[in-house]
């Protein structure tokens, strides 16, 4: 059965970038979310199997959006994608529940290796 991912990005241009590369490695994505409250309200209507979540985002960062999603579904599959220099913040992520994280600009292999790790493929 196909693995289906959320993709959470403020930057429309990131998200299509993401969308590309999964879509060409077999994933369905069934949504997109630009901040936390989409990512949270979409989270709940598709039940995705893998989210991938960037962390500086207006309205609710990624932080909270994995921390929020983490208590609907405790068993959430997470990826966190940041921007060099933020590593505070991705360690913030993964204690927050996030299962493996990107830094942008990120390398088409290291995202999927990441989705096949979470996901256990």
């Amino acid at each position: 059965m196909t693995k289906r991912i959320l993709i959470v990005d403020d930057a429309a241009f990131m998200r299509m970038m993401i969308k590309n590369i999964v879509v060409k490695h077999g994933y369905e994505v069934v949504g997109e979310a630009e901040n936390g409250l989409q990512a949270i309200q979409l989270y709940k209507e598709v039940s995705p199997d893998l989210v991938t979540m960037d962390i500086t985002m207006p309205e609710m960062d990624g932080i909270q959006g994995v921390k929020e999603i983490r208590k609907i579904d405790p068993n959430a599959n997470i990826i966190v994608c940041s921007a060099m220099g933020q590593q505070a913040m991705v360690l913030e992520a993964i204690q927050s529940g996030a299962k493996d994280f990107v830094v942008k600009p990120f390398q088409q292999d290291r995202i999927i290796q990441a989705i096949e790790r979470v996901l256990g493929r």
